[in-house]
């Protein structure tokens, strides 16, 4: 992963309501959690809720899938692991200038 792709998902990641929802949606797992149950589970309002849905959609975070009448949104485990292995392979494996 590039690092003009990890940053805007990490900002992303930044606001504490974005990081409850993406939280809560890599819990609920493959099957995800229809809007109203996370709206449900975290108590905000249905246009604070559409508006962040909106940036982790954006960034590829969260995928969404209309099911009938309702909405499901998973986390994006493939994107969620590059960007995890982003962290570790450019963040934590090599020697900061200073140590050196």
């Amino acid at each position: 992963m590039k690092i003009e792709t990890a940053a805007p998902r990490l900002e992303a990641l930044g606001s504490p309501s974005r990081l409850r929802i993406y939280r809560l949606l890599v819990r609920a797992g493959e099957g995800g959690m229809p809007v109203g149950g996370i709206q449900d589970e975290l108590g905000f309002p249905a246009s604070t809720l559409s508006h962040h849905l909106r940036r982790l959609v954006d960034r590829g975070l969260v995928t969404q899938e209309r099911q009938g009448t309702t909405l499901v949104c998973r986390a994006d485990f493939l994107v969620m692991n590059e960007l995890v292995g982003f962290l570790v392979d450019e963040c934590c494996s090599r020697p900061s200038p200073s140590s050196g």
